[in-house]
This record gives structure tokens, C-alpha cells and sequence, in this order.
């Protein structure tokens, strides 16, 4: 009588081998959750200002040259334009 030289192969050990890289591979790939960035929004504040108490208000006569300038008062020339940045607007020193 021949013998075999293979091990006898039993139904739980085959169904183990077949489990065993399922398991394994289960949980591997795992995508990561998008990241939904929000811009804060950009709130432009002018300044607070406050002309001397004896100064009349003289309202604009001509629109805003660029965004940041404010009605300002200037003790020599008057009521003008002003940038924190460039100064007055119109040359004023």
C-alpha cells in the first residue's frame, strides 16, 4: 500500500486559510475624511474719528479715491481724504 506524502487537508483548516487574509485585508484601506476649509469672512472697520469740538463737518464732495481712506480733517487745509498708508489724498502734507 502506497502512503501519501501529503498531509491530510480537513475542512476547518481549509476554511481557516481562506479566512485568514479576508480578515487581515479587512480594514486596511481606510480613505481619509475631507477637510472643508472655511475662509473667515474680511470686516473692513475704518478708524473712529472725532474732529476738534470747534470744527464745523464739511460732508465729501467727491466719492472715496480707493478703498481705506477716511473723511478726515487736516488743521491747515481742511476736510480731505486720508490714508493711514499713503496720507492725504490730493498731495496734502
Amino acid at each position: 500500500m502506497k502512503t501519501s506524502s501529503r498531509p491530510s487537508s480537513s475542512p476547518v483548516r481549509l476554511c481557516a486559510l481562506a479566512v485568514l487574509p479576508a480578515a487581515l485585508l479587512a480594514g486596511c484601506v481606510v480613505a481619509p475624511e475631507p477637510v472643508h476649509v472655511v475662509p473667515r469672512p474680511v470686516v473692513v472697520t475704518p478708524p473712529v474719528y472725532a474732529p476738534p469740538p470747534t470744527v464745523v463737518y464739511v460732508a465729501p464732495t467727491y466719492a472715496m479715491p480707493a478703498p481705506g481712506y477716511v473723511w478726515h480733517y487736516h488743521p491747515r487745509h481742511g476736510w480731505g481724504w486720508y490714508h493711514p498708508v499713503y496720507g492725504w489724498h490730493r498731495g496734502w502734507h
